[in-house]
């Protein structure tokens, strides 16, 4: 009897299994995202000064309701709407984790500082 449970639960998981890989093949066009995911779509960088890096990234994200654009772990992400209105940029966790996050002074971005010194810093456009 346990075995034809058994069965059944690994039969039932392949079918919703076959479903979600049909739902995605068929039904998202290429270039779509999934929602709550993010992509870079340009990344450039400028190493003409010395002792510092400018970089530009613009992704794109196709995030459910209630959440917006933001940065997670240093990657694109989807976050609380309220994060990117209220401007608590730390609220997001936009660093690594051995960095510590602070708020720039005009809350027009953040700064990551590194264990050893070193600080990125990120303004919001």
């Amino acid at each position: 009897m346990q075995l034809v449970r058994v069965v059944w639960a690994l039969a039932g998981a392949a079918t919703g299994l076959c479903l979600v890989v049909f739902f995605q093949a068929h039904y998202l066009r290429e270039g779509q995202l999934v929602a709550g995911t993010c992509e870079i779509v340009t990344l450039d960088r400028d190493s003409s000064q010395p002792r510092r890096t400018v970089a530009r990234q613009t992704a794109r994200c196709a995030c459910r309701k209630g959440q917006i654009a933001g940065t997670t772990r240093a990657t694109p992400a989807c976050v609380d709407a309220h994060i990117v209105r209220s401007r608590q940029w730390c609220e997001m966790m936009p660093c690594l984790d051995d960095e510590g996050c602070g708020l720039l002074i005009n809350r027009s971005g953040w700064r990551c500082a590194q264990p050893g010194g070193r600080v990125k810093t990120t303004t919001v456009s």
